[in-house]
């Protein structure tokens, strides 16, 4: 019995396209994880790093397992996919129900405002500006004594008070906008790791009657 052609390529045609959507996968969290948006809150980051890189690293074993019809490698191709679609179940699962505690990691790694890195402060008062709020969860108290001019009200028809006893600024705090900015980087990650989870089904599948194949081409020729 001949390994099947069709099977062996589409494995290998398989393998590149996973190797891709591994580096899209890791260079996605990477970008996820060095956000001052995103960075820190998201839980299943790191995970879904990891996840990207050994992703890349499977897809080469895969395509040298197909092409030289390697039962070695295709087992250790089918192994590493098993787990890595356990890690890819584990951070969905982290991630989803993540999004339900963000306001909850919000409070506390982000308050006082003051204390976050320069990059973040600028990125606030920068959201601050275009959205007409200030602070993140309690509004301009989020900034401690010393309230940014980003804040200062400039829109009559929004709810402003007297801040430092001299000026105006924004009452409403940005937490639905930023919870909203989260949640769709939640749902970005979320939907590659669906997509991968999807793929590496198949690729399990493949590998395996790929391996059975050869195992009997193997027999049939001893």
């Amino acid at each position: 019995m001949a390994v099947n052609k069709c099977i062996k390529y589409c494995l290998f045609v398989f393998n590149l396209l996973f190797w891709i959507s591994g580096c899209i996968i890791l260079g996605v969290s990477i970008y996820l994880k060095v956000n001052p948006v995103y960075g820190g809150l998201l839980p299943g980051l790191n995970l879904l790093i990891a996840v990207g890189t050994i992703i890349m690293v499977l897809g080469f074993l895969g395509c040298f397992g197909a092409i030289r019809e390697s039962r070695v490698m295709l087992m250790l191709f089918f192994v590493g996919l098993l787990l890595i679609f356990i890690l890819l179940v584990i951070a969905g699962i982290l991630g989803a129900v993540g999004v339900n505690k963000i306001e909850e990691w919000l409070t506390g790694k982000l308050l006082p405002l003051r204390n976050q890195s320069s990059l973040f402060q600028t990125f606030m008062q920068k959201l601050e500006e275009q959205a007409k709020c200030c602070g993140l969860i309690h509004g301009p108290s989020d900034w401690g004594s010393t309230v940014p001019a980003s804040c200062d009200c400039r829109d009559t028809t929004q709810e402003c008070k007297l801040a430092d006893g001299r000026r105006k600024v924004y009452l409403r705090p940005c937490t639905k906008l930023v919870m909203s900015v989260i949640a769709k980087g939640t749902v970005i990650a979320l939907g590659i790791a669906f997509g991968i989870a999807v793929l590496m089904i198949f690729g399990m599948a493949f590998a395996m009657t790929l391996y059975c194949q050869i195992g009997e081409t193997y027999a049939t020729l001893s």
